[in-house]
Formats: C-alpha cells, sequence, structure tokens
C-alpha cells in the first residue's frame, strides 16, 4: 500500500490563495516536485478572480518538511499569494451512505434561502460534500453533492422548503446515469410552447371562453380529459381548413425551448413531444426544432373544413406514458434514463414513468407529485437539473448567444 493509500499517513494540507494568475498550479506543483510528495487530494476554486487552491500530499521524506513549508512560503511570496500548510493524518474521511445531487434555481438566489437549505440538508442527516455554480443567468443554479442520507428521504425533506423559501429544488441520485439520460420527451402546451392550441383554434371559431373553461378544467384533473377534448374539438366544426396555417403562425414557444432543444440534440440525447393537442402543430413543431419524435391527437378535416372530430387513437394521460415508454424503447433508452417535462395533470403518468419527471410551471397536484419542479419561466433551465453548466449549453452553441 502506497503512503497515499494508508489512511494513517502523515500528510500535508498546502492551501494556496490569493489574485488568480496563470501559472499558480503548475509553480505550486513544481515547487513540490523536490520534495518527493504524492498528491492524496487536489481542489481549486476561483471565485470573482480570487483563487482557492488546495491540495493533500503525503509527508516528505525525514528531515524535509521544513525545508518543503519554506520553499512553498516563498514561492507564494513570491507570485503575491499567501500559503497555509497543516500537518495531519490520511485523507478526506470516507463519505457517508446516500449520494445525492441537489440543484437550486433562484432568481436571485438568498443568502437567507441558501442558509435555509443548507440547515435542512443537516438537518435531514446529510452533509454537504461539494458546491458548485452551474449559471448565473436567467437564474442563478447551484449545485450541491450531498451524502450520508438516502435521495428520497433528502427529497421530501427539501420540499417543504423549497415551497416556503420560493426557490426551485430537484433532488435526484448522484452516479454516471445522471448524465446517462438521453431520451428528453415534452409536453407541448404550456410547456414548449406559451400557447393552448385548441384555443388558438377555437379563437377563430368564436367559442374561445367555452373552450378556455373546459381546458383549464380538465388540466386541473376535474375532467376526464378524452371527454374533454371532444367537446372542445366539436365547437371547431366547420372552421375553414386554412385555420390550421394561421394557427401555426400564432404559435410562440416558451423562452428557452430553442435552447433547450438545440442544447440536447448537439449534446447527442433525443428529444420528441407527446401532446394532447394536435399533429397540425406537432408536425410542424418537429421539422422547425428537428425533433426525433412527436405524437398527438389529429383533427378530422373534410373537404377543407374540420368536422369537429379526432381520427385515430387519443393521446390522453395514460397515453402520453404509453408514447413516453415506445420512444424509448425506439431510441434504445431505458426509462430509468429518460426525463418527461409536462404542466398538467393529463402529464402525471408520463412524469412518473420517465426516471426524472420535471413539472413545468405546473399546476399544483402536479407539482406535487412530480419528482420536482422548475416555477421560472425559461424551459432551458431543465438543462441545469441534468448538471448541464451554462458555459456546457454556451459551448454546445458554438460560443453565440443563447435565446430567451
Amino acid at each position: 500500500m502506497s503512503a497515499a493509500q494508508n489512511s494513517d499517513a502523515p500528510t500535508l494540507l498546502v492551501k494556496i490563495f490569493g489574485k488568480d494568475r496563470p501559472g499558480t498550479t503548475a509553480g505550486l506543483f513544481e515547487t513540490l516536485t523536490a520534495y518527493r510528495v504524492d498528491v492524496v487530494d487536489i481542489e481549486q476554486v476561483v471565485i470573482r478572480g480570487r483563487m482557492v487552491l488546495c491540495a493533500l500530499v503525503t509527508q516528505p521524506p525525514a528531515g524535509q518538511e521544513g525545508d518543503l513549508r519554506a520553499a512553498v512560503h516563498s514561492w507564494a511570496g513570491a507570485v503575491k499569494m499567501e500559503a497555509e500548510i497543516l500537518s495531519g493524518t490520511g485523507d478526506n474521511r470516507p463519505r457517508g451512505s446516500g449520494r445525492s445531487i441537489v440543484t437550486v434555481l433562484g432568481n436571485p438566489l438568498t443568502a437567507e434561502q441558501t442558509a435555509a437549505i443548507a440547515s435542512r440538508t443537516t438537518a435531514a442527516g446529510g452533509n454537504i460534500d461539494r458546491i458548485f455554480r452551474l449559471a448565473k443567468y436567467p437564474v442563478t443554479a447551484v449545485e450541491f453533492a450531498v451524502s450520508g442520507v438516502a435521495t428520497e428521504f433528502l427529497r421530501t425533506a427539501l420540499a417543504t422548503e423549497a415551497a416556503a423559501l420560493g426557490v426551485d429544488i430537484a433532488v435526484v441520485s448522484a452516479g454516471l446515469h445522471r448524465r446517462a439520460q438521453r431520451l428528453v420527451v415534452m409536453d407541448v402546451d404550456s410547456t414548449l410552447i406559451q400557447d393552448e392550441v385548441i384555443e388558438l383554434f377555437a379563437a377563430h371559431a368564436g367559442c374561445e371562453e367555452k373552450v378556455a373553461e373546459v381546458t383549464a378544467a380538465a388540466m386541473r384533473g376535474e375532467l376526464d380529459f378524452e371527454q374533454s377534448l371532444h367537446a372542445r374539438v366539436a365547437l371547431l366544426e366547420g372552421l375553414d381548413a386554412s385555420v390550421v396555417d394561421k394557427v401555426r403562425s400564432e404559435v410562440r414557444l416558451t423562452p428557452g425551448a430553442r435552447t433547450l432543444v438545440r442544447t440536447l440534440k448537439r449534446l447527442g440525447y433525443q428529444v420528441g413531444v407527446v401532446s394532447g393537442g394536435f399533429t397540425q402543430v406537432t408536425d410542424d413543431l418537429k421539422e422547425r426544432l428537428g425533433l426525433d419524435f412527436a405524437q398527438a391527437n389529429t383533427l378530422e378535416i373534410v373537404d377543407g373544413r374540420l368536422t369537429g372530430r379526432v381520427i385515430g387513437e387519443v393521446v390522453d394521460r395514460a397515453g402520453k406514458a404509453r408514447l413516453l415508454r415506445r420512444f424509448a424503447a425506439e431510441a434504445g433508452v431505458p426509462l430509468a434514463q429518460t426525463v418527461a417535462i409536462g404542466d398538467g395533470a393529463n402529464d402525471l403518468d408520463m412524469l412518473n414513468t420517465a426516471g426524472l419527471g420535471v413539472a413545468f410551471n405546473a399546476k399544483p397536484v402536479v407539482r406535487e407529485a412530480a419528482h420536482t419542479a422548475v416555477n421560472v419561466p425559461f424551459l432551458d433551465t431543465v438543462l441545469y437539473l441534468l448538471g448541464i453548466s451554462r458555459e456546457e449549453v454556451e459551448a454546445a452553441d458554438g460560443g453565440g448567444l443563447v435565446e430567451h
């Protein structure tokens, strides 16, 4: 067993801090090279141009520790940095069982909110091992690596805190599978787009208020979706089919939707949509955004007019979950590695079937049942829940500005 692997072996914690400048890390380890130490652990953080570099190294050969300390302090002074060296034994203590990633989204993220989250994590039996900022805009996104507590227990413990503090908190199991989530399936109305498509059609038919009332009741889970769909579509009977093109032009993508899809595609994900709306719109979105999968209901058109009926199998709450499974099978992705995003009661089965279900600006019943919730108006913030930082988003976008 090497000295670096021996938990009882003497070690030195070398901490360097000061104004960040090129070559600092190389300079420290070049200084240490003369003392034949092994690196046990290393971590470096830069915040607003100030660096903290910590290196845990084995004790040098007998009689050389004093020279090492003097050399490190001398080098640090020469580069206008400060140094601190602490003696001890072994490495970091083993992390507790149960590893989770806690992602916090705030707009802004306050000190009070951060303190409450950290305190609740500790009270639940968790230890915060590492903190990393994923993004500073359009929201502040911070990732906590936590050990020592089961993921489900921590998620429950932080859910109440999130609601009280007005922040979004996602808790997922840590591990390789988090980055292996390779299929993302979204609802369309009020998720990928800002609109309810049937209401856009209804506006042209002069029955917008009646349709909106039924839509709201269905999304709250108060009405059977299929019955409400048929009732709403019946109000469109006789509408000229030319209105399809008008509705397509009226559809407004949710802020961040293009960035979300483009980033996922460039990182190798497959992306699909399932909708209780209509293929007359989702097929157009599939082509515009380069989606891999799309499925929705189809309005029947005869002799250039809407008949007030839908044809084919209805995409309802259960249908969305079935389609997620089908898309996953076609993509060759296990369900545990899928992500579903939705806002309404008819998305619940899909959200709970996916490896990660995200309630996006959702109704209360959906927020309470989903794995996690996002309550900011930017769809691309879902990327942070997958551990993708803003810098990675911009890199995938070729360094250009992302859209909101």
